[in-house]
């Protein structure tokens, strides 16, 4: 990592020189970032959707009706807004070359909120899951509730992968900035 460097005629410091190539690197990398947070964005916003939809024929088929399948739309709602704000955030990024925060608020916030995302999601639908293998004697003969619950929870799990990716990259560049004091990797 090169030091701040003064300018000759005594003025400020320069910031930090990176290359063209590291540039690129850095906008390929945060857009594999932008395809898995658009992805977990996609599959939780589909299984909220889902949940949100489904009732039954009778009033005791209905999703409001359930602790757990209300806990598996709230959660992928909240995880589809932050996946939709963290889109726009990489999107920012790729096309500005600066973070919306500060690097060190910016990587720190993208981390953390990652990991509480990824792991409210895999809560909720481990929550959905029991839920509705309770329920299989209700579903004897396949209703449109409990497959349309099994879909909804088999999306939010899809969702819960696609943020535990992002996650994991996030880390990395949490590891990038201790070792490096920047989110770039090279």
């Amino acid at each position: 990592m090169r030091y701040p460097q003064p300018h000759r005629n005594g003025g400020e410091t320069q910031q930090n020189f990176h290359s063209t190539v590291s540039l690129q690197k850095l906008k390929r990398f945060n857009s594999l970032i932008l395809v898995f947070r658009f992805s977990g964005f996609c599959f939780t916003l589909a299984s909220a959707v889902f949940m949100f939809t489904n009732y039954g024929v009778s009033d005791s088929l209905d999703w409001l009706n359930f602790d757990a399948f209300r806990y598996v739309f709230v959660a992928n709602m909240i995880a589809s807004v932050y996946s939709l704000f963290e889109m726009t955030a990489a999107v920012w990024e790729i096309s500005r070359n600066a973070t919306l925060l500060p690097e060190i608020c910016q990587v720190w916030f993208d981390f953390s909120h990652d990991q509480v995302f990824a792991y409210l999601l895999l809560s909720a639908s481990s929550a959905g899951t029991e839920m509705a293998r309770a329920m299989k004697g209700t579903c004897t003969d396949g209703t449109v509730f409990c497959v349309q619950s099994d879909i909804a929870i088999a999306l939010g799990f899809v969702g819960f992968l696609f943020s535990g990716v992002s996650a994991l990259l996030s880390g990395f560049r949490v590891v990038c900035f201790i070792i490096n004091g920047s989110r770039f990797y090279v």
